[in-house]
């Protein structure tokens, strides 16, 4: 009899227990997955180690119910992965190794192979891209492993990428290029594949189980060169992993939303540094933690300030809309209609699907709210219904008021569905195109599409929210125009001029990459936000400087690090008095210590989601603290026992307080 160190996907401090097997009968089932019983109950469970010894107790072992996989599905990297990724996120190593594996049972039939064939490479770099990669290949001889390529959008930076990614092949090694949406990386992928002899795959959360399961085992067998993927595809399971790209590094969606609550960034670190492998992240628009990294020299800056051939930074004009009749101003239309008589491209940012942000009542105030959040919900004209873009309810449109039964509602706020109706209105003739999440919500196919024909000139006017804000080229478009810039601006959070600069400024990059006439009209009340002023007048560093300076004052990130405990419940008593017990639990620890500041148990800025009441801890520590606050919360772990009513999550380095 052979014994078996199985984790299981349970939110448990310890998750990892034994099971006997027979080896007569199982072949060994090391690193792969296995079927056991755990508290009557059939469970999937990874064996991370074997043992001929019986494990002391005296207890009775069960044994392994069913060995699920043929051939290994993890390896020493991934389960040091799942070690660290405990430690910080706080999470059981079985919850952090379920989310490196697919659940499928077996291979996918169908290829997970892009056809397209369609990319020539530049036969010739610029003259700051040849000093990048000579400078980056300096820089290795020194040791270093962490580089930052900050290039202004149209600057290249892709080439450069794939340039050091075909080296890093020739020398036998594999490539993960991380880009932060699955739209970038299907658009990518159609760019690579003829450079890499095919030998490319795609990773994303999309993907069915079965087609994951089948890429992670030839990317494992090294049949695979260079992976290409959005968050997720940082658990590929490489045989030779020798560098890392990570493009587009500001973005949040690098952040999972859900425990465990990872960000690709900081394990994108963790492999480099396992694998001794370059990791090489990039943007137009660093993360104030990177940028600060970056001034320290703790990453190696490489410097892209100029856009690529004929690419010259568009012309930017603010719109002030205090006043204004109307949701597209005078000045927009007259620069819309003028791309259009050239038959030229335009693309309209505005970041709020629906028709409306929220239907009023006219007589007592009150917004008509979802049932299960404390947010209103959002109007969409099309099957006149209201949804809740938080827990996805959805009712038909009201007619009387829930709170007074007044017959008096209105709408307020715009949405994509709103501005598509205007423009229709305006422009009869334009061929115009939506692409948000109601859009491409039930058709996979429809946002790969829609820009393939804004690519082609079959559309005139691309209107989208963020999917169309980032990382993509359109060679015919000349106008952007951002319909409504404050909706970021007023966010109750600490990044919220830091996010607004860095969309505003990425949604301008998509005009003026090929040509000199590229024009962007940003449309807001609040004309001297310094987020707003700084990209009118492309001043990236003042901006960077003066925010930074504001975090350093006030001991924000990334002066600190957050740690921000979320409790809910359904009933609000006990998610209240959970939070407050918690508070108490670790002012034990925390109030005599230098370096961290613990605010009170409060409720969360969205009190209900999907009926549960939501209350929150937030611990911020200077760097030099951020350790101990990190062993305390072993502490809370392993000792602190949760109310069976109520559910408890530590995430590390939040990006919303939401």
């Amino acid at each position: 009899m052979k014994y078996a160190l199985v984790t299981l996907s349970v939110p448990l401090y310890n998750s990892t227990f034994t099971y006997s097997y027979d080896e007569s009968a199982i072949p060994s089932p090391l690193y792969r997955r296995v079927q056991v019983d755990f508290n009557h109950r059939k469970m999937t469970g990874f064996v991370i180690a074997i043992s001929d010894e019986k494990p002391e107790g005296g207890y009775d072992v069960k044994g392994i119910l069913k060995v699920i996989d043929k051939e290994d599905v993890i390896n020493d990297e991934l389960i040091r992965l799942s070690r660290d990724m405990s430690y910080l996120y706080k999470n059981s190593m079985g919850q952090c190794l379920s989310l490196m594996v697919p659940s499928a049972k077996r291979d996918s039939d169908s290829s997970p192979f892009f056809e397209e064939n369609d990319f020539i490479p530049i036969e010739h770099l610029s003259a700051d891209q040849e000093r990048v990669i000579r400078e980056y290949h300096e820089w290795r001889k020194k040791g270093r492993s962490l580089f930052y390529l900050y290039g202004v959008t149209g600057s290249g930076k892709s080439e450069v990428y794939l340039r050091l990614a075909e080296e890093t092949i020739r020398d036998g090694g594999q490539v993960l290029y991380m880009v932060p949406e699955i739209t970038l990386s299907e658009q990518l992928s159609k760019n690579v594949k003829a450079r890499f002899n095919s030998r490319v795959q795609i990773m994303h959360s999309a993907l069915t189980p079965s087609q994951r399961l089948k890429i992670a085992r030839l990317v494992k067998s090294g049949d695979v060169d260079i992976v290409i993927g959005a968050r997720s595809a940082v658990f590929a399971p490489f045989k030779n992993l020798k560098l890392i790209i990570m493009d587009e590094e500001h973005e949040t969606s690098y952040k999972a939303s859900n425990a465990p609550r990872y960000h690709a960034r900081q394990l994108a670190q963790l492999r480099s540094k396992y694998n001794e492998a370059p990791l090489i992240m990039g943007s137009a628009t660093p993360s104030f933690e990177c940028f600060k990294l970056m001034k320290e020299g703790r990453i190696v800056t490489l410097s892209l300030p100029r856009r690529i051939g004929k690419g010259a930074f568009p012309d930017i004009r603010i719109v002030n809309t205090l006043g204004q009749k109307g949701n597209i101003s005078q000045i927009l239309q007259t620069e819309i209609k003028a791309a259009l008589e050239k038959k030229n491209g335009v693309i309209l940012f505005l970041n709020r699907r629906g028709y409306s942000s929220s239907v009023l009542c006219n007589s007592c105030g009150e917004a008509v709210r979802c049932p299960n959040c404390s947010i209103s919900l959002t109007y969409h004209k099309k099957g006149k219904v209201l949804k809740c873009h938080t827990c996805g309810y959805v009712m038909p449109l009201v007619k009387t008021c829930p709170s007074c039964h007044s017959h008096d509602l209105i709408t307020s706020g715009l949405g994509t569905e709103m501005i598509e109706e205007e423009l229709r209105t305006l422009y009869p003739f334009a061929r115009i195109k939506r692409l948000d999440g109601d859009t491409a919500e039930n058709d996979k196919g429809y946002i790969s599409e829609t820009l393939g024909q804004f690519e082609r000139g079959d559309i005139d006017i691309l209107l989208g929210t963020q999917m169309i804000a980032k990382g993509l080229n359109f060679p015919k478009a000349t106008l952007v125009g951002v319909v409504n810039a404050d909706q970021s601006i007023f966010l109750p959070d600490f990044r919220a001029n830091e996010r607004t600069f860095a969309l505003l400024q990425q949604v301008s990059g998509r005009v003026g990459r090929y040509r000199d006439d590229g024009r962007v009209i940003i449309q807001t009340s609040q004309v001297d936000n310094p987020a707003i002023r700084a990209v009118e007048l492309n001043e990236p560093e003042e901006f960077y400087r003066r925010e930074m300076e504001v975090r350093r004052k006030i001991g924000y990130p990334p002066y600190s690090r957050l740690i921000n405990i979320r409790i809910r419940s359904r009933k609000e008593d006990k998610a209240r008095a959970e939070a407050e017990a918690v508070e108490a639990f670790l002012s034990e620890y925390f109030d005599e210590r230098e370096g961290i500041e613990m605010y009170p148990a409060t409720s969360s800025l969205i009190e209900i989601i999907n009926n549960y009441y939501r209350y929150h801890v937030l611990i911020i520590a200077k760097d030099e603290s951020f350790s101990f606050a990190l062993k305390v919360l072993e502490v809370l772990r392993a000792s602190y026992k949760v109310d069976h009513d109520v559910q408890l999550e530590i995430d590390t380095d939040p990006i919303d307080m939401f």
